[in-house]
């Protein structure tokens, strides 16, 4: 498997902190590793599209689809609460 970041992701990655652009690294390193990893806390977001949600922080969420050997990252946002 591998992590590939859509060009929106790529700036939302771009504009988030440092502190939690190696948060989400890390987090894309635990996704690689196991989709099941606790901190993750992976799971289907939307049916209809295909698309998981997973956690980089208790504040910011990542969205990604699961293509062939790829996890397609979507979009890195704040998580609406």
């Amino acid at each position: 498997m591998r992590v590939e970041l859509s060009a929106r992701a790529l700036h939302d990655y771009e504009r988030l902190t440092k502190k939690l652009q190696t948060a989400a690294d890390k987090q894309f390193n635990f996704l690689l590793k196991n989709l099941g990893h606790p901190s993750l806390r992976a799971k289907k977001y939307d049916e209809a599209r295909d698309i998981w949600q997973a956690r980089v922080d208790g504040s910011y969420r990542f969205y990604f689809q699961i293509i062939g050997d790829t996890y397609y990252i979507v979009s890195i946002i704040k998580h609406p609460k």
